[in-house]
């Protein structure tokens, strides 16, 4: 038996060998797609997948089959095959025939099967071997007639050194070699820089190919993958970062080879783009020498590649286990270790009931298929065993074939898409297993059917799956803005008729007049995020709309008691000081060029002492007569108090002097327009509603509120006369009491000769028990006060409020005396 190429037709026989991103891959496509037909083996079911769809885009759907272990898409009459290299039909015979990443042969796990393509599989004008250049020697002594092609990169690639996960340069990969250790890189780049793809073996094509679209497509920077991108996956990578150099590579973990580094790290540039590569985390840096290797991509050349019967004896069980084990009888090659089905195959024998089942050769062959079964979900070899020995007893029993009731109840318990990332990706790796067998028209009824099926559980799993590692390591939000920070062209930033602000279709805030509200982003680093790009998003929007506030007529704006300034019905501002004639105010937000806002800010602060001087027309007139010294005397001190206080005061605080004023100076009291009543003094223009609600917004700064209309309970802290002012009431006790009512309540008293009734308080909104309490408080019995000159002290003994003690009691009806009895005369 001769390990020998057969060579039965003429064929060119090349082998294109040298480092990643010299365009191999590319190149055996192209000249398969030169033939009339061909077939391609790649390492890998997402390469597969690519090259598929790629092929299918210049050919059409029905001129492409798709053959991996676990999907086949096969038309009427294909022209090409795409497949993975364990799937490949080499009963069909191509003109052209390709192998990538040959390279492998050298594998433990997988070698054999490489080894057997390379010295049998043919196509029949010509056959192309892909991979690094290590294979050549050994490939020239294996294959005498090989023509060797070599090929440099397109693009150089240089050492970085180390960085922290947070300082690596954006369009980064990051490589882990564990599931876990992936997911936490991935969850500290979505903290720290938005978010990150995730790329490992173990997903199905379709999750793959999403996820490698959010990094494509610039929606994140960042790539989270196991060596996995090694293998032919081309993607738009600067810089690779090893996060770790050791792996387990199903037998043990070990340090990384030097090719494998460089197979890895040159996934970094693209065509003609420079690349770098380097180490993070708890990566120690790498050694010179390594580094050099890796940079001049010179390697030990291989010596020997893994090898394994392709010739086995199905005569007898014995005999099956002795052609596994021949050895080579050609130098380069070794056998191959025992393999996941070899295992199988033993651990079967030990069952009595397969041994006695497997006396012939056609159920010897049905074991060698089912111990063949790939374990997609890595469970325990026990387990593995089991399900394998299940398919043998399947095939080997009276139907000869998996029923439904077999496939059906094990299809049931995958097809579910809650929960987590990990149990969706268990449910996958048995969904991958179930559409193994599917896909194996001689083991399964209705196959057809159920290779339908466990596709579209597949893709919609692979669909949610997809969403779950968007949702918990991409920050959607805050990488579209990080995307917009650095890509001004293409950054699409609106602003909405209704405020919302979007950059690049995600809502960052609100645009309320010029006062911009940033969503939260719920970290740090999307807050500064969202700020920066809110800058540049609606930073032109504020400055034309502030330009727009500074030069708009008063109509624009108006004022709230609470103390905003409103503009076209907009919060623009804040009232920051109590002095409506001198106002001070807060412009709204931090956006947008100073000199805009300071134009702004003044002209707002004009409005408002222009509508102070419109709406509080008499305190105005009263402040400029007493500064101008119009004003004189004791109508002079009347008029300071009443501008301190807002417009009403407490009459017994002016007694003295009203009770000393002349005629002519009570004339000039009244054409300042101050009324003088029974409890206050006040200027009725300040009780106006435009008055009132400016006043109350240069008050606001109190937390005092006067209701509308009645009695208003005063806090514990008593407000300030302005803020009473403001609301026009007076304190009178616990209570605020309008101005108005406490005077038309003194005019009732007197029409009723000291009686209130029930009927004239409830028309004041009082009851007893509040007029009592207001008219006890007013009361002043004796009131200490210095003369005019500051003299001797007066003392006033009645004032307006001494006779209103008894308001509310009741009138008592005057008493009829009885006439005296004369006493009986004594007898």
């Amino acid at each position: 038996m001769s390990d020998r190429p057969t060579g039965l037709a003429p064929s060119r026989v090349v082998a294109v060998l040298g480092p990643t991103n010299t365009g191999k891959t590319h190149l055996a496509v192209e000249r398969m797609l030169g033939h009339a037909s061909g077939m391609i083996g790649l390492p890998l079911r997402l390469l597969a997948r690519e090259i598929y769809e790629r092929i299918v885009k210049q050919r059409g759907a029905n001129a492409v089959a798709l053959i991996t272990g676990e999907e086949k898409i096969i038309p009427a009459r294909p022209h090409f095959w795409v497949c993975t290299v364990e799937a490949m039909p080499l009963e069909r015979e191509v003109e052209f025939l390709a192998i990538d990443e040959i390279q492998l042969a050298a594998d433990p796990e997988r070698g054999h099967v490489f080894t057997q393509r390379l010295l049998h599989a043919r196509g029949r004008f010509e056959t192309m071997f892909l991979g690094a250049s290590t294979m050549a020697p050994l490939m020239r002594r294996l294959i005498p007639d090989l023509e060797i092609v070599t090929r440099e990169r397109l693009s150089n690639l240089t050492y970085a050194g180390s960085k922290k996960l947070t300082r690596l340069p954006r369009r980064s990969a990051i490589v882990a070699f564990s599931t876990e250790q992936v997911y936490a890189i991935a969850e500290l780049i979505r903290r720290q820089r938005g978010g990150a793809a995730v790329v490992m073996g173990s997903l199905s094509p379709r999750t793959r190919n999403a996820q490698v679209g959010l990094f494509q497509s610039g929606e994140v920077d960042f790539l989270v993958a196991t060596d996995a991108i090694g293998m032919g996956l081309n993607m738009d990578v600067d810089h690779v970062a090893f996060a770790g150099m050791r792996k387990f590579d199903g037998r043990r973990t070990r340090w990384l080879h030097a090719h494998e580094i460089a197979q890895i790290a040159g996934r970094a540039g693209r065509h003609i783009r420079d690349g770098t590569f380097g180490v993070t985390g708890e990566a120690e840096e790498l050694d010179e020498d390594l580094v050099e290797q890796v940079v001049e991509h010179r390697f030990d050349p291989i010596q020997a590649i893994e090898w394994r019967n392709a010739r086995l004896d199905f005569d007898t069980l014995p005999d099956l286990l002795r052609s596994l084990v021949q050895p080579p009888n050609v130098s380069g090659l070794k056998l191959t270790g025992q393999a996941l089905d070899e295992t199988l195959l033993r651990r079967a024998l030990q069952d009595d009931e397969v041994k006695r089942i497997s006396r012939s050769r056609g159920t010897i062959m049905r074991l060698w298929e089912a111990c063949q079964l790939p374990d997609f979900q890595k469970t325990t070899l026990d387990e593995h065993a089991r399900l394998s020995r299940d398919v043998f007893h399947a095939l080997t029993g009276k139907r000869g074939r998996l029923t439904d009731d077999w496939f059906a109840p094990r299809l049931a318990e995958v097809d579910r898409d809650d929960g987590q990332i990990d149990q969706l990706s268990a449910r996958l790796a048995g969904v991958r297993t179930l559409s193994y067998i599917a896909n194996r028209p001689d083991w399964l009824d209705g196959m057809k059917g159920w290779r339908e099926r466990t596709r579209a559980l597949e893709d919609r799993l692979s669909d949610v799956l997809h969403e779950r590692l968007t949702a918990r390591f991409v920050d959607r939000k805050t990488t579209a803005l990080m995307r917009s920070l650095h890509d001004h062209a293409q950054t699409m930033a609106e602003v909405a008729d209704d405020g919302v602000v979007t950059v690049d279709g995600e809502a960052v805030g609100h645009l309320d007049g010029v006062r911009f509200a940033i969503a939260s982003g719920g970290s740090a680093l999307a807050d500064r995020t969202l700020k920066t790009a809110a800058l540049r998003a609606v930073g032109p929007e504020i400055a034309r709309r502030l330009g727009a506030l500074a030069g708009d007529g008063d109509d624009a704006f108006s004022v709230t008691p609470e103390g905003d300034v409103l503009w076209s019905g907009a919060l623009a501002a804040k009232i920051i000081n109590t002095e409506p004639f001198s106002p001070r105010v807060r412009l709204m937000g931090d956006l947008g060029p100073q000199a805009a806002r300071d134009r702004a800010q003044r002209r707002i602060e004009a409005w408002l002492a222009s509508e102070a001087g419109r709406a509080l027309r008499d305190l105005r007139r009263l402040k400029q007569a007493v500064e101008s010294g119009a004003l004189k005397g004791l109508p002079r001190g009347i008029a300071f108090r009443l501008l301190e206080a807002g417009g009403v005061i407490d009459r017994r605080d002016v007694e003295r002097d009203l009770a000393a004023l002349s005629q002519v100076e009570r004339r000039t009291i009244k054409a300042f327009a101050i009324r003088v009543g029974t409890h206050s003094v006040w200027l009725p223009g300040t009780l106006k509603p435009r008055a009132r609600i400016l006043s109350q917004a240069f008050a606001a700064a109190e937390p005092f509120r006067a209701r509308p209309e009645g009695l208003t309970l005063l806090p514990g802290a008593a407000p300030s006369p302005r803020a009473l002012s403001a609301f026009g009431v007076r304190a009178a006790g616990r209570w605020a009491v309008p101005v108005d009512d406490l005077e038309r309540a003194s005019d009732l008293r007197r029409e009723t000769r000291g009686n209130l009734s029930d009927e004239a308080l409830k028309s004041l909104g009082w009851t007893i028990g509040d007029a009592k309490a207001i008219w006890t408080a007013l009361k002043t019995v004796r009131a200490r006060m210095p003369d005019r000159e500051g003299q001797t002290p007066v003392v006033i003994k009645d004032s307006p409020f001494a006779k209103l003690a008894e308001l509310t009691a009741p009138a008592q009806p005057a008493r009829r005396k009885r006439p005296r009895r004369k006493k009986a005369a004594a007898s």
